[in-house]
């Protein structure tokens, strides 16, 4: 068995595998990679969406790095949307940042209150 974190260090990542899929809500102070598909609201600093990742519901972090798909509105302070990626929904930004030719389909709303 593989551990993430020992005993001085009190942060470790929440990951959702490939194939596995997940029915409920995420809520957690650090970094939650998707690999695989949750059905529910996710709330962490860092939110990751690997390719073939997705999320049907609403996103909130400090940082989204979107390479799978993300169906629901998300409120981040700064969006990553790589080449793989698929959105639909509204996505509120401080700092957005695409590269190459997504598949995005969401309405865009830049923030206009203070970054946290």
């Amino acid at each position: 068995m593989l551990a993430f974190t020992n005993a001085k260090e009190k942060q470790s990542p929440t990951i959702i595998g490939a194939g596995c899929e997940l029915t409920g809500n995420i809520q957690t102070d650090h970094s939650v990679q998707i690999h695989g598909t949750v059905i529910g609201d996710v709330t962490a600093d860092v939110v990751v969406v690997g390719r073939g990742g997705r999320i049907q519901g609403k996103v909130t972090a400090s940082h989204l790095f979107l390479h799978g798909t993300l169906d629901g509105p998300a409120t981040v302070n700064t969006a990553n949307i790589f080449s793989a990626a698929q959105m639909t929904g509204v996505l509120s930004y401080h700092t957005l940042n695409i590269t190459g030719n997504t598949g995005l389909e969401c309405k865009l709303s830049k923030r206009k209150d203070k970054v946290k």
